[in-house]
């Protein structure tokens, strides 16, 4: 069986997919992005005297997971059951994960990697004032389960965190 592209109809017109049929099953999606920044703009992160602008990335993300299918046109709205983002310091910037679950006929796929490009997002506005030359790099799934697809796992070849 060959693999397809499953937005588009028989003669090439985008469709929402049909998962009326599909059987609810407890499905799982993990993705990350990095935000690569200068020594000086994680210095000043860490000083921040007015609260840690990392939480607030992190809740940015949660609200964003919520509101994927608002985002992106084929999305499927869904009830997430589960929604972790985190956001931690490395050598070379601000590491993001996203962790979201469900259970439903759809994945979450689309929610983990929105969830992580709009925490970085939410990381760059809150830094661009001391460094405008942030670059938001290497959003990915890592991790999605559950379905008739079963198991995938990105090669574990690290971001350069």
């Amino acid at each position: 069986m060959s693999k397809k592209l499953s937005h588009y109809d028989k003669s090439g017109r985008v469709r929402m997919v049909d998962v009326s049929e599909k059987p609810a099953t407890d499905r799982r999606a993990v993705a990350e992005v990095l935000v690569r920044m200068s020594p000086r703009t994680l210095r000043a992160i860490r000083r921040n005297p007015k609260g840690d602008p990392l939480e607030i990335a992190r809740v940015a993300g949660i609200a964003a997971a919520k509101r994927t299918a608002e985002l992106i046109p084929l999305c499927h709205p869904l009830l997430l059951t589960h929604i972790d983002v985190r956001a931690r310091m490395c050598k070379n910037g601000i590491l993001i994960t996203s962790a979201i679950r469900t259970t439903g006929a759809t994945g979450v796929e689309m929610e983990a990697m929105t969830a992580a490009a709009v925490a970085a997002l939410t990381v760059y506005d809150m830094c661009k004032a001391v460094d405008r030359g942030i670059n938001i790099t290497s959003l990915r799934l890592l991790e999605k389960s559950g379905g008739k697809s079963g198991l995938f796992r990105a090669r574990r070849a690290p971001t350069r965190a």
